[in-house]
């Protein structure tokens, strides 16, 4: 499960560096920009949710432990 994490983390990560360049700051809300901020803001909504599973699969784990 960690590497899956990992791996998807790495990609939303490569999909916000990508789409960081395709932003034009003169035309910020129209066209290419737009789906560029969208992508951006869904990437990063990817990862904050793999954090989560990330973290969560660790409390399960620790409290099989007890």
């Amino acid at each position: 499960m960690k590497l899956f994490t990992l791996i998807l983390s790495g990609i939303a990560i490569v999909l916000i560096i990508y789409n960081a360049t395709k932003i034009n700051f003169d035309m910020l809300f129209q066209g290419e920009s737009v789906v560029a901020l969208i992508t951006i803001f869904a990437s990063l909504c990817a990862i904050l949710l793999l954090q989560i599973l990330r973290i969560s699969k660790k409390i399960e784990k620790k409290s099989k432990g007890k």
